[in-house]
């Protein structure tokens, strides 16, 4: 049988559509020996309950968190794994994080009122990490927008669409949040004793027009661990891109490892599934090895 992982996947904690058990329901279906849960800038999937159930399903959990930085005018994640899940100072940090968001949601809720779309604020600051992707989502699914959407797009957009069109820096209803550098990031997490890892790289080359260059010096600056090379990456056209080679390539000659991660939300057709077995990609159960060695 094919060994599969998965180190990245979201849940309804911060904005997947699944529940954490719900998540470990899908891994066991798939076939996935090993997963982790890394939501945006939030622990609260983890507790005793999951891992035993997890156990129930002969998956194991390597923890990780997702935490959302600023590099100049780029958004960069920083994934971080295997962390003292009990850290008082780190998850003091990640509240911290968490209500910039509930800040950022009211401010940026004024700018799309102001542009004539209804947004539901109160719902959304039910939360615990809101994200652009809620607020996007909750406004395209708005039946009351529909007119406006086509107005201004000329059809419904999808997350992504409406994300870069409209709450992106130099877009209409954008709004500068309170985050962290990409440093501080990977400083919360070596202090929690976890490793550092760069999320998919792959993304800023194509949402934030960096450079591979641009990449390195983010290295340079931020010394992670590994980068998560493994993903398949989708454009705002749900077109897929597979730099997977590329970006295993610039791991290897800047001494990094990697990881491997669908970055699952929901099923939506189109992006990897938990374990990406929509896909035809797969890693040998050499490499699954390694990562899995390198992130323990």
């Amino acid at each position: 049988m094919l060994k599969r992982i998965d180190l990245h996947i979201h849940t309804t904690k911060s904005d997947g559509f699944l529940t954490p058990t719900e998540v470990i329901d899908e891994a066991a279906k798939n076939n996935v020996y090993a997963i982790s849960i890394a939501d945006h800038d939030t622990i609260e999937a983890y507790n005793d309950e999951l891992f035993l159930y997890a156990k129930s399903k002969n998956i194991k959990i390597i923890n990780a968190v997702e935490i959302s930085t600023k590099y100049n005018k780029a958004g960069i994640h920083v994934l971080g794994y295997n962390f003292d899940l009990n850290n008082k100072i780190f998850k003091d940090k990640l509240s911290k994080i968490r209500n910039a968001r509930h800040d950022y949601l009211y401010k940026v809720g004024k700018k799309l009122e102001e542009l004539g779309y209804a947004i539901n604020i109160e719902e959304l600051d039910k939360i615990d990490a809101v994200t652009k992707a809620h607020i996007a989502l909750d406004v395209i699914c708005n039946q009351n927008n529909k007119n406006i959407l086509i107005e201004n797009f000329g059809h419904i957009p999808n997350k992504g669409e409406f994300i870069e069109t409209i709450m992106n820096e130099n877009c209409p209803a954008y709004v500068k949040k309170q985050t962290v550098t990409p440093v501080e990031a990977a400083q919360m997490i070596r202090d929690a004793n976890g490793k550092v890892v760069l999320a998919h790289p792959v993304a800023y080359i194509y949402e934030d027009n960096l450079t591979e260059k641009d990449i390195l010096n983010i290295i340079n600056d931020m010394k992670p661990d590994g980068i998560e090379a493994n993903y398949l990456y989708f454009d705002r056209n749900n077109k897929k891109i597979d730099e997977i080679a590329r970006w295993n390539k610039f791991a290897k000659e800047n001494n990094l490892f990697v990881t491997v991660g669908s970055d699952f939300h929901n099923k939506d057709g189109i992006r990897p599934e938990i374990g990406f077995i929509n896909t035809d990609f797969k890693l040998d159960d050499i490499v699954i090895d390694e990562i899995l060695e390198n992130l323990c």
